[in-house]
């Protein structure tokens, strides 16, 4: 099952919007994905045109939602958000469907994030991207603020007070505690443990007894604890110095819906693999905060637990972990965050791949081509198999009789 990444063509998609009727946007479910289709759902209600966002978890859901939406005779548009099964027309660009006048418009690139390509295409349709929320996303898909074509965005956000830099750690609460304790984004020996969590930082009183009252001194004194414990755990690799120097040195949102442009950035990834409907509406401007939250605090807690009592096993060039006596019956396991922090803080290895009973997440350090590698990952799973992909990671679905041993033999063979 070949998949297609469509660079569009951001004049043509904004004219085929201005004269849409209905827009159905179908997004794939990650920090990135969810905050393009806010941006694009934010400018469409600005519009007053009338528009539906659902989420595709694989390539083949988002691919039979596309098609569904461009089978209706009418002058709907449907907006791609995520790799698509190829069709065979990828030189095609977000031209018009031949059937019943459906038009498709695809916002996936392989060289940057679909959060920039969509704050493009409202550019062009005449607006300006939210810079909190468009930030946010690029950050989701790895991107540093100023870095990967955002450079005009924090020069603006900075020129007009809605980001400033501060010392300290990345996290979405004014509460360090909370924040450092449920965090994906950092691992250390008190991550997932609130106790723990306030005991490491007994040296800063003001964390414990006032946390939305820091000095820029306590945010310092927070930051420099945070590094010191990241790094200096036995099981640091050289790769968590380049991590936790992306967390600490964050960009504060006086007047966002979290303290932090990298927390934004983290419950949106949180949200978008464990509740997407509410990372969906935060997205769109809802008044979802603390749902938002109260997700980003379970989905973290589920990582630093299914981290915690992983089987590990090290292969060339892949390091595994076998989550599957782990998975909530409440919850789908957060594979994605598992892999990618493990990945940054503590894989001897460029690739880390996290399995539960039924689906697996491989993250890389450094960004490749994956595409033809998980097409083959899943066909030499079986029938049944699907699979998605972003920036630096991919995931899979299999069928819960599949071997965790097998999945884990065949993801190191291609890779």
């Amino acid at each position: 099952m070949a998949t297609e990444r469509r660079a569009t063509d951001s004049h043509a998609a904004a004219s085929v919007l201005e004269s849409a009727d209905f827009v159905r946007i179908v997004t794939r479910a990650d920090g990135d994905g969810l905050a393009a289709a806010g941006l694009l759902a934010r400018e469409l209600s600005r519009r007053e045109t009338p528009f539906q966002v659902t989420v595709g978890t694989t390539v083949a859901d988002r691919t039979a939602r596309v098609q569904g939406g461009t089978a209706t005779d009418d002058q709907s548009v449907t907006v791609a958000i995520g790799a698509l099964e190829s069709t065979g027309d990828a030189g095609s660009g977000p031209a018009s469907d031949a059937r019943a006048g459906a038009r498709t418009i695809s916002l996936e690139r392989t060289d940057r994030p679909a959060t920039l390509e969509t704050a493009e295409l409202l550019g062009d349709l005449g607006s300006e991207p939210d810079l909190q929320l468009t930030l946010a996303g690029t950050t989701a898909a790895g991107i540093e603020p100023g870095a990967g074509g955002t450079e005009w965005l924090l020069e603006r956000a900075l020129e007009e007070d809605v980001l400033e830099r501060r010392p300290g750690v990345a996290v979405p609460t004014t509460d360090p505690i909370d924040g450092l304790a449920h965090s994906t984004a950092c691992l250390a020996p008190w991550s997932g443990d609130l106790d723990a969590t306030e005991a490491a930082l007994e040296s800063v009183p003001t964390a414990l007894e006032h946390p939305a009252e820091l000095s820029v001194d306590d945010h310092r004194a927070i930051g420099s604890l945070v590094a010191l414990d990241a790094v200096g755990h036995d099981g640091a690799v050289d790769a968590a110095g380049t991590a936790i120097g992306r967390f600490l040195r964050p960009y504060a949102l006086p007047d966002g819906p979290f303290a932090t442009l990298g927390g934004f950035a983290e419950v949106l990834e949180a949200t978008a693999q464990v509740e997407p409907g509410t990372g969906i509406a935060l997205a769109m401007g809802h008044t979802t905060r603390e749902p938002a939250l109260e997700t980003w605090r379970a989905c973290g807690q589920q990582v630093h637990d299914a981290i915690d009592s992983a089987t590990t096993s090290r292969y060339g060039g892949l390091f595994a972990l076998d989550c599957a006596d782990h998975a909530s019956t409440e919850r789908g396991l957060p594979l994605r965050s598992i892999a990618r922090v493990v990945a940054a803080y503590r894989s001897p290895e460029q690739a880390v791949l996290a399995v539960g009973p039924d689906s697996a997440a491989l993250a890389v350090r450094e960004s490749q081509p994956l595409e033809g590698r998980i097409d083959a990952i899943a066909t030499h799973l079986g029938a049944g198999a699907q699979y998605d992909l972003g920036r630096q990671w991919c995931s899979l679905r299999f069928d819960a009789q599949t071997d965790t041993e097998r999945v884990i033999d065949t993801v190191r063979d291609q890779l």
